[in-house]
């Protein structure tokens, strides 16, 4: 069976001629949609937690939290090299000193290439830049920026408080600074239909974008979206409609792109639904074998 998208793994491949895995830090950040700047309600989909693990909150340090991560991935999947990815919340929101430091700390572990650094477009500043534009100069460096969506009314509906507008001047400074991107989106988002979603895949596809991730809308507790869930104003994507989306989303997309990931992974014990999102396994296999079966694969139905 062929590779029908480009694959994450595939990219690490090519560039380091090994196994590369990203290991998962807790930098300790918030975010301006949580500390009162712009809001402190957070995305409607986002919990007080974020998608971090607390090791900050716990006192482990950035090379300690890499250490950890180095032993049990080098065993589980034998990878000689590692990506440091700061995940929870916006890791570009911060004085850049400090921001120079935690990179610094990261980049000086044993085996660790690169950084992969998740954030909000409207969080990196040219003095951001600057500093993450040297370190491309000897490492690789990804900017994850959460675009969820394309369209300006879903963006204020999920409560993001910023404009598909202040993304795309995010994604033209980064290329300035030969930074790689990786845009975030989700599927399933309240109000969206199948074309909304498509049509994000369609601009997507024409930009200066390295790579994508692909996210399911899952409800998990103690958010807005968990109370329009019981009140029954929001409900979920089948597992089959997703994975079905996922397929045409895919043929949209540059081939040159790299798909980072293809479904998110909630939290087992703040899940609220859908309860289907706990089996990724089983959820991939479905994406695969639709590519296989429509005879699919990405950038069929990219125009460039």
């Amino acid at each position: 069976m062929r590779n029908r998208y480009y694959d994450l793994n595939t990219y690490f491949r090519k560039q380091f001629g090994c196994r590369v895995q990203k290991i998962t830090v807790d930098a300790g950040m918030t975010c301006p949609n949580r500390d009162g700047t712009l809001s402190s309600e957070g995305c409607i989909f986002c919990n007080s937690r974020g998608s971090g693990t607390g090791a900050r909150a716990r006192g482990l340090s950035i090379a300690r939290q890499l250490a950890e991560g180095k032993t049990r991935l080098a065993r589980r999947y034998k990878a000689k090299r590692f990506i440091a990815y700061f995940q929870s919340f916006s890791n570009t929101y911060g004085d850049p000193e400090d921001l120079a430091a935690l990179y610094a700390e990261a980049l000086g572990v044993p085996d660790v290439v690169g950084l992969s650094i998740g954030t909000r477009p409207d969080c990196v500043t040219p003095p951001i830049l600057d500093l993450l534009g040297s370190l491309a100069q000897d490492s690789l460096i990804w900017l994850e920026y959460g675009l969820q969506s394309v369209h300006d009314a879903t963006l204020a509906l999920i409560n993001r408080h910023h404009s598909f507008a202040c993304f795309a001047q995010a994604v033209t400074g980064a290329r300035k600074h030969g930074l790689n991107v990786c845009a975030h989106v989700i599927l399933g988002l309240p109000g969206e239909t199948a074309e909304d979603m498509l049509e994000t895949a369609r601009i997507l596809g024409g930009m200066d974008i390295q790579g994508v991730k692909i996210h399911l809308l899952y409800v998990v507790r103690g958010t807005r979206l968990e109370t329009l869930y019981r009140q029954g104003h929001y409900r979920c994507l089948s597992q089959e409609a997703y994975a079905q989306l996922v397929c045409r989303f895919l043929e949209l997309l540059s081939p040159k792109m790299v798909v980072q990931r293809l479904t998110g992974d909630p939290h087992p014990e703040e899940l609220i639904a859908p309860s289907w999102s706990l089996r990724k396994m089983e959820t991939l296999k479905m994406i695969k074998n639709n590519l296989e079966r429509e005879d699919s694969w990405q950038g069929k139905r990219w125009r460039g």
